[in-house]
């Protein structure tokens, strides 16, 4: 590897720094009468707690999620990947 190489692109920085400023909680944490918990999302989002998973693995996954859909868009086409994408870089 070339040390004058970035180790990440602009791009690939502001989709993920976009991201993650796109992504954040808002508000009060809310009870639910069926004893769940949710909170909002920046994005208009409901983030909830179900029977498998916690309040908190919900917003990680979101968070997660958020962040690799922005840098599929705007990562190189051609460049290996994991899950197929589509024509416009996203994941099929």
């Amino acid at each position: 590897m070339d040390p004058h190489e970035p180790a990440v692109s602009a791009s690939m920085h502001r989709a993920k720094a976009a991201a993650r400023a796109s992504h954040v909680t808002v508000g009060d944490l809310r009870r639910r009468p069926d004893g769940g918990v949710e909170i909002d999302c920046s994005c208009g989002m409901v983030l909830t707690n179900g029977p498998e998973w916690s309040l908190d693995e919900h917003i990680r996954l979101h968070r997660a999620e958020a962040r690799y859909l922005a840098v599929s868009e705007v990562a190189p086409a051609g460049m290996p990947r994991l899950i197929p994408v589509a024509a416009d870089r996203r994941p099929r």
